[in-house]
This record gives structure tokens, sequence and C-alpha cells, in this order.
């Protein structure tokens, strides 16, 4: 039995290839695809069209709201829930409570970069139909490759497929989920 088809996978030899072939696709207006290479290729973000990324924001969120939890959390014990008085301090003495704010909205901010990173890349990411190609499998070696997801709007199978091979690949195949 036959599967759907996935997703359309076309290689590339050098950096300047898919660097060009990456304006192609985004310029044709591709939404759901990736480029894969086996090392970072200056520019290839602008030449996808990717926009700047979410997390420093989640991070300043998460940062922030760290530090103001525990600002908080210990001017109500001291002035509030355990009030004491030591060496004749007042009871909102915040000059001592900046060690801990600044520790645990160093905390959040990590916690908070981690966690957005993961959910914005989609990770983890157990299994993608990319792995049952062979050819695939030196991306992380010497190839370079570009990949369209069929559930993409402007996906048309052979024609993508065609669209691919135009713009140089050295190889293209549509893998079956």
């Amino acid at each position: 039995m036959v599967g759907k088809p996935s997703v359309a996978l076309a290689e590339f030899d050098t950096a300047g290839e898919i660097y060009h072939a990456c304006e192609h696709v985004r310029d044709a207006g591709f939404s759901r695809w990736d480029a894969h290479t086996p090392f970072p290729v200056h520019g290839l973000d602008k030449a996808m069209g990717i926009g700047r990324s979410r997390v420093p924001w989640i991070a300043l969120v998460c940062g922030f709201t760290g530090a103001g939890l525990a600002f908080w959390l210990q001017a109500w014990v001291h002035s509030s829930a355990y009030p004491l008085v030591i060496n004749a301090k007042p009871y909102m003495s915040w000059q001592a409570y900046i060690p801990v704010t600044f520790e645990v909205g160093v905390l959040f901010t990590a916690l908070g970069t981690l966690i957005g990173m993961l959910a914005l890349n989609r990770l983890p990411q157990h299994y993608n139909s990319l792995f049952k190609s062979a050819r695939f499998e030196r991306s992380t070696d010497d190839k370079f490759f570009i990949s369209i997801a069929a559930d993409d709007p402007r996906f048309q199978g052979e024609e993508t497929l065609r669209f691919l091979q135009g713009l140089g690949a050295s190889h293209v195949e549509l893998i079956e989920d």
C-alpha cells in the first residue's frame, strides 16, 4: 500500500546553491518548508525569510516575572506574614532582598528561554518522515537539503518536484508517510 506524500526533498551540493534555492522557494510563496545544512550558512535565515526570534521576549517576561515574584514574596513574608525587627531594621528592608531577587530572575529567565525555545521549535520531535530517506543522512556530513511539507498550501506533488529540480537540485524525491 502506498502512503500519501508527506514531504518533497531536494538535495544540493554547495552552500551557495542552497542559499539561492532558498530565496526562490521563499519568493514562490511556500510557508511550510525548511533548509537542512551540515554547518551554519551565513545569511540563510534571511534568504529563507525567517524573522527575528521571539525567545528574547519570552526570556525578558520570564525574568521580570521571576524577579517580581521573588521580591514580592520576601516583602510579604518580612513585613506581613512573619514580621521581625532585627538589628533595628525596618520591616521593609528592600536592600536585603536584592540578591534573592536577582537569582530568581536569572533562574526564571533560563527556564523561560529553554521552555520557549523547545515550544517554538516544536521539540522534542521523535519522528520525522525525512528519516525514511537514505540520502538525507548526508545532511549532517556534506550535502544540503530543502524539504517542503505536503501540508503546505502551495504544495502540488510532481509540480513541486519539478520546481525544486529547476532550482538546480542534484536529486529530488517525494517521501511518503
